[in-house]
């Protein structure tokens, strides 16, 4: 995770210094981030947590933006919490790296800095690459559960299925309102979904694997977390077998937060293809 950040820093440095032109921008993102999957299917914005990140930003026109995204946030869900299924009560809590390289759509001409292009709302899309390491909380201490096999990922009861990876790929989509201040800062909103092809942020997908074996290959610790089913005293549940998650449909997260982009100035900064676009010959500001 430590080297996922620092190469995200260091190519925004890079790409910052390499700015030729007052179409790039960097900056900062600050919000919140979130999970939707089996232990929250549906509930927006639900157990939110601090998210921060950096932004590059290369206006091709004043309708299309590159944009380049490195953000980091934690996930969390709860059963007992959001009510999705309470006498299961399976919990967990996760970091999130996401970088992203994204399409804006502005759909009004905007440019950083200019007196009359200064709005716009805009919608996004691209690619991502993300990594996350989903923990749970057991009598005090968080374990790590995907080495735990919960649902009998690389035992003898497995049936070919492979511990997931934690490094996945997603879509990004989604919204935002970028405004430009003081010439040279561009600040705004935005909210952004991530669709992914994996089932486990929360390490849940399938069925409940045999606790006697999960114990016997994997430990005492893995089968109390493969199963942490609400039981009444003395009761004794085999849910062997049983659905222990939704494996038809996939994990979402999302991250909705304020960012503030400064505008590079290169030696190249009055281009003029730029200045010579339909909508913005004769009113580009200069700097």
């Amino acid at each position: 995770m430590n080297r996922i950040i620092s190469f995200v820093a260091g190519l925004l440095i890079v790409l910052s210094a390499k700015g030729q032109f007052t179409r790039s921008e960097a900056g900062v993102f600050g919000g919140l981030s979130y999970y939707l999957g089996d232990l929250n299917p549906s509930k927006q914005f639900f157990l939110s947590e601090p998210a921060f990140g950096a932004i590059y930003r290369y206006n091709l026109t004043p309708r299309w933006s590159f944009k380049f995204n490195g953000i980091y946030g934690t996930l969390q869900g709860s059963d007992s919490r959001s009510g999705a299924n309470p006498t299961r009560n399976l919990s967990f809590k996760s970091h999130i790296v996401d970088i992203s390289a994204q399409i804006e759509l502005n759909f009004l001409p905007y440019i950083t800095g200019h007196d009359r292009f200064f709005i716009s709302p805009y919608i996004f899309t691209g690619a991502s690459v993300f990594n996350f390491s989903p923990k749970a909380n057991y009598e005090g201490k968080w374990y790590s559960l995907q080495p735990m096999g919960t649902e009998g990922q690389g035992t003898t009861v497995s049936n070919g299925n492979k511990p997931y990876s934690l490094t996945q790929i997603g879509i990004p989509f989604g919204v935002g309102i970028k405004y430009s201040l003081l010439k040279k800062f561009c600040i705004g909103l935005e909210w952004g979904m991530r669709k992914t092809f994996t089932d486990y942020l929360d390490d849940v997908s399938t069925v409940y694997p045999d606790p006697v074996i999960i114990e016997a290959e994997s430990g005492p610790i893995a089968a109390a977390l493969s199963d942490r089913t609400v039981k009444e005293p003395g009761q004794v549940v085999n849910n062997t077998g049983l659905q222990r998650g939704n494996s038809h449909t996939k994990d979402w997260y999302s991250f909705a937060g304020i960012f503030v982009t400064y505008k590079i100035k290169g030696k190249n900064a009055h281009c003029a293809a730029y200045k010579e676009h339909p909508k913005i010959k004769n009113k580009y500001s200069s700097d």
